[in-house]
C-alpha cells in the first residue's frame, strides 16, 4: 500500500525522463496534513528541481472536519523559455484516526490560477507564446502507513514514517491564447498517486519527501501530465494527538 523509501528518490528520475513534452499545468504537491483532532493545524513549504514552490496550510474545524489551502508559484527565465505560473487551491474534507493510530483523510476542493509560457531560440527570438487561465476540481485520499523506521546518523536517531495520497483532478484551460490569438480550451482528467516519507527533525518540525506519478486520462497537446510531482520540504503540525501517525 506504500512504496519503499528509496522509491522517493528513484521515481522522480523516471518521471523527469518520461516528461519531455511541456505542459501548461504544473501540479502543486498533494497536501497531507494528517489532522487528528479539533484545533490542530498543519503548515508546510515545498519545492522541486523545476522551482515549483508551494506554501500550504490546514486546520481542523471539528474532530472530523478539516480545511486546507495552498498557493504555488513558478517563475523562471531560461534561454529556451520563460514560465510564469501562479495557482491556488482550497479543500474541505473528513479525517479520522484509525484504531491502529494511522490517519485517514478524504478531501474535495477547487483550484484556479494563471499560466504563461514564452518559447524562444537564439536565432529567431520569441517563437511562441502560450497563456491561459486554469480551473481545477479535485478529490483526494490521504493515509499514513503502519510501517515506521529509524535511522541512526550523526549521533542520533531519525524516526521515519510513510504514507500515500491519491488525487484525481479535472483541470480546464480558460481564455487560452496562442500567440495572442484565441485557441481551443483543453481539459483533462489527471490522476496523481504519490508516496510521502517524513523524517522527524526537531520537535514538531518534519522534513518531507514526496514522489509519484502524474497520469493524464485524455490525450491533449497543451494540458497533459508532463510535469513531475516530486517535492521536498518541511512540515509542522501543532495541537494534534500525541504519538506517531
Amino acid at each position: 500500500m506504500f512504496l519503499p523509501f528509496r522509491a522517493v528518490f528513484i521515481l522522480p528520475l523516471l518521471v523527469l525522463l518520461l516528461s519531455g513534452c511541456a505542459s501548461l499545468y504544473f501540479p502543486p504537491p498533494p497536501q497531507v496534513p494528517l489532522l487528528t483532532q479539533k484545533g490542530e493545524w498543519s503548515a508546510g513549504v515545498h519545492t522541486n528541481l523545476s522551482q515549483n514552490t508551494a506554501v500550504q496550510g490546514a486546520y481542523a474545524l471539528t474532530n472530523h472536519l478539516g480545511v486546507m489551502g495552498s498557493a504555488s508559484f513558478l517563475h523562471t527565465n531560461k534561454k529556451k523559455e520563460a514560465v510564469d505560473h501562479d495557482f491556488a487551491e482550497l479543500g474541505v474534507g473528513y479525517f479520522t484516526r484509525l484504531p491502529d493510530k494511522r490517519v485517514l483523510e478524504i478531501y474535495g476542493g477547487y483550484g484556479g490560477g494563471r499560466t504563461k509560457r514564452v518559447e524562444r531560440n537564439p536565432t529567431e527570438g520569441v517563437t511562441r507564446t502560450l497563456e491561459a487561465g486554469l480551473n481545477k476540481y479535485f478529490v483526494q485520499v490521504n493515509y499514513s502507513s503502519k510501517e515506521k523506521k529509524s535511522y541512526h546518523l550523526l549521533g542520533r536517531d531519525w524516526p521515519l514514517t510513510y504514507g500515500t495520497a491519491m488525487r484525481a483532478s479535472y483541470v480546464t484551460l480558460t481564455d487560452f491564447r496562442l500567440d495572442g490569438q484565441p485557441a481551443f480550451n483543453e481539459d483533462n482528467i489527471l490522476f496523481e498517486p504519490i508516496t510521502y516519507a517524513r523524517v522527524k527533525l526537531i520537535g514538531p518540525l518534519d522534513g518531507q519527501f514526496i514522489s509519484g506519478y502524474n497520469f493524464g486520462l485524455k490525450h491533449r497537446k497543451y494540458l497533459k501530465a508532463a510535469n513531475s510531482v516530486f517535492q521536498i520540504g518541511i512540515v509542522v503540525n501543532l495541537g494534534g494527538q500525541t504519538g506517531e501517525k
